[in-house]
């Protein structure tokens, strides 16, 4: 049988070893999974808020036990670990508020005696997650599923096979609180040569409705596809290359705060990082000063460490991927103020990079990077910051840093799917996240990204007497 071993980031040492599901184990989850879908559709949305709630209690009650297994097998500083933990408890109780209003019928007047629109659920839904935010990633797409009234099969990344383990019975048990029916989200395990073949399978399958992926472009490509083949719904969000826009009459201490924190949390590992700073040259060279200032007191070392603030990258081949990307860079006339070097000792650490000079031709502004580098194009107004802007395939998120209302007026002239003002890009479960382009379609978060798990049905009640036309 196959099996996956998962490795410590900071000190390269195995921490477990997993069986790899196989073909009657896979049959048994489809099963399962369709089972818990039937039965759990017919709970009234009220009464599936219970099972949110449980599992916002149990997520805050083992919330150091999940935070340590995070750092261990990705790398998260403990302290940012922590706080994903604290923000799927919290979603899980804004999303149970909520909901239920989000899922209520909608009367809409019409010439029938009564039409509404209602939000039935789906089914089953097969959720490919990433690494980089193990517990976040699927907590925020299992809120959404499960208050809908679905069930869902989660194929992780095996880097995070602990998470993906405990997630499935961190549900199971929140079920087991709320009197809510078990199996309702289970983990499959996979063997990654044998992914290409068991994911498109799965996704055809007639017991399953739906697919959403959070990952790479790559795999989005995949999973959309396969749905795309099965005819079934699918949610992509996917790599990003935000723009960060620094007017010239931006706060630039507020601003440099701000783009430290988005750009090298995380060790950079982030789809709405802000991965291109794009500055106003009468400000820029305050402003990179500002950002040296700042990346000096970054603290790189154990993740374990509460007073680290960069832990190591993932994996060995994400490290290589960023240093080529930098290298690259460097090479087509970017300078290299901070970091670029790979630093001697275990473990898949990259230090905190910053590149000046960079313009829209050169590999960090071409290509997503993911991992702390961070890049300054220097543009001379407004016209042009919204034109390096948008000059990416990419269409995640924007955030811009003005004192004055030009910093509203730049940024929605910007193609993204969230524009934050003043603000760096996050996501709040009470409002929609997702992008266009290479970044995905779809929405998670809000009450759009509960309805992606239904099917929105019109209503119609008639008295008999109205034959529509073929036209209607």
């Amino acid at each position: 049988m196959a099996t996956i071993t998962t490795r410590n980031p900071h000190t390269g040492a195995e921490l477990a070893t997993y069986e790899c599901a196989e073909g009657e184990r896979i049959e048994e989850v489809r099963s399962q999974a369709a089972a818990a879908a039937g039965a759990w559709g017919e709970v009234a949305v009220g009464d599936r808020t219970h099972l949110l709630r449980a599992l916002g209690d149990l997520l805050t009650e083992r919330r150091e036990e999940y935070a340590a297994l995070i750092t261990a097998e990705m790398g998260k500083p403990i302290a940012e670990a922590l706080g994903e933990i604290d923000k799927c408890a919290l979603s899980c109780h804004v999303v149970a508020d909520l909901a239920p209003a989000w899922l209520a019928d909608e009367p809409v007047a019409t010439s029938a005696q009564q039409s509404w629109v209602s939000y039935v659920p789906l089914g089953v839904v097969v959720a490919v997650m990433p690494w980089n935010f193990p517990f976040w990633q699927v907590i925020r797409f299992a809120c959404a599923a499960l208050v809908a009234g679905n069930s869902g099969i989660l194929k992780h990344s095996p880097n995070v096979t602990g998470c993906a383990v405990a997630l499935e019975e961190l549900l199971d048990a929140a079920a087991s609180r709320a009197g809510a029916p078990a199996q309702l989200l289970q983990t499959l395990v996979i063997d990654e040569s044998l992914v290409p073949q068991i994911i498109p399978a799965l996704i055809a399958d007639d017991r399953v409705a739906a697919a959403t992926l959070t990952g790479s472009e790559r795999a989005g490509v995949a999973v959309g596809s396969a749905a795309g083949a099965a005819l079934k719904k699918v949610v992509l969000e996917l790599g990003g290359s935000d723009p960060f826009v620094v007017l010239d009459d931006a706060d630039l201490d507020a601003a440099a705060d701000a783009a430290i924190r988005s750009r090298f949390g995380n060790a950079g590992q982030s789809c709405i990082a802000a991965k291109r700073w794009i500055v106003q040259q009468s400000v820029a060279d305050d402003f990179v000063s500002r950002i040296q200032d700042r990346m000096a007191r970054l603290v790189a070392g154990d993740p374990a460490d509460p007073a680290t603030n960069i832990g190591p990258m993932a994996r060995g081949d994400l490290r290589r991927v960023v240093h080529e990307q930098v290298q690259d860079s460097v090479t087509e006339g970017a300078t290299l103020v901070a970091g670029g070097v790979i630093p001697v000792g275990p473990g898949y650490h990259y230090p905190a990079t910053l590149l000046d000079n960079v313009s829209t031709s050169m590999t960090v502004a071409r290509e997503e990077t993911f991992g702390p580098v961070a890049c300054v194009i220097r543009v001379a107004d407004d016209d042009e910051a919204v034109r390096v802007a948008n000059d990416t395939a990419y269409g995640l998120g924007a955030s811009v840093w003005s004192r004055s209302e030009r910093g509203l007026a730049v940024g929605t002239r910007i193609r993204s799917g969230a524009l934050f003002v003043n603000a760096v890009v996050a996501s709040d479960a009470r409002m929609p996240f997702g992008g266009l382009g290479r970044s995905g379609h779809g929405r998670e978060l809000g009450a759009a990204g509960v309805r992606e798990f239904t099917n929105v049905r019109t209503v119609w009640i008639g008295d008999g007497s109205h034959l529509p036309t073929i036209a209607e």
